[in-house]
Parts: C-alpha cells; sequence; structure tokens
C-alpha cells in the first residue's frame, strides 16, 4: 500500500516563501508522476503543478513563476517551492502520486497567507 504524506504549510505573510514536501513510501513509492493540488476557500481542488516522466513539468497559468516542482528519487520526495506568496494562496494544499494502483492522495497541508 502506498502512503503520501505532505508537511511543510504554514502562516507567512504575502511576498514570503514557503517549501511544501511530500513522502512517499510503501511498495510502490516511486515519484515518476507527481502532482500538487491546492483547495482554496469557497473553491474545488484545483492542479498546481505536475511533474511526469522525463523532463515533463507543468504549472497553473496562476503561478505565473513563483511556484518550482522538483523531486528526489533517492528520498522518493516530491517538493513544491514557493516564492512571493500572495494571500490568494492560501489554502490545502494537497500532493497526489499517479501509481499503478491508481492515485492515491495525502492528507493536505495548509498553507496560510496574511496581507
Amino acid at each position: 500500500q502506498v502512503k503520501v504524506v505532505e508537511s511543510g504549510g504554514d502562516l507567512v505573510q504575502a511576498g514570503g516563501s514557503l517549501r511544501l514536501s511530500c513522502v512517499v513510501s510503501g511498495r510502490h513509492r516511486s515519484v515518476n508522476n507527481m502532482a500538487w493540488y491546492r483547495q482554496t476557500p469557497g473553491n474545488e481542488r484545483d492542479l498546481v503543478a505536475l511533474i511526469g516522466d522525463g523532463s515533463r513539468i507543468e504549472y497553473a497559468d496562476f503561478v505565473e513563476g513563483r511556484f518550482t516542482i522538483s523531486r528526489d528519487f533517492r528520498k522518493n520526495t516530491v517538493y513544491l517551492q514557493m516564492n512571493s506568496l500572495k494571500p490568494d494562496d492560501t489554502g490545502v494544499y494537497y500532493c497526489r502520486q499517479a501509481g499503478p494502483g491508481g492515485d492515491v492522495w495525502g492528507q493536505g497541508t495548509q498553507v496560510t497567507v496574511s496581507s
């Protein structure tokens, strides 16, 4: 069974930075196809960034060059570096693994950006 655990969420002032981490453990702990999503207050869960096979990386339009997704295969960990944070970035950030057994989601980590 695969387990996905996010961490790194915090309260930060507008303009600040955070780095989120997502550790994948279990039998199929590959980080080949991973993504970060977020759910902001009153909205549905939206894709923030994904990192796939090879060099495939995609970002949502609202990222506007502020976030960077990366991974460490040795640590089975995916990161989301978030800079120039805005109050609109406030929400719960989720990590998703697209593995051989289907999608596995973490429990989420709260990011709060104060103005």
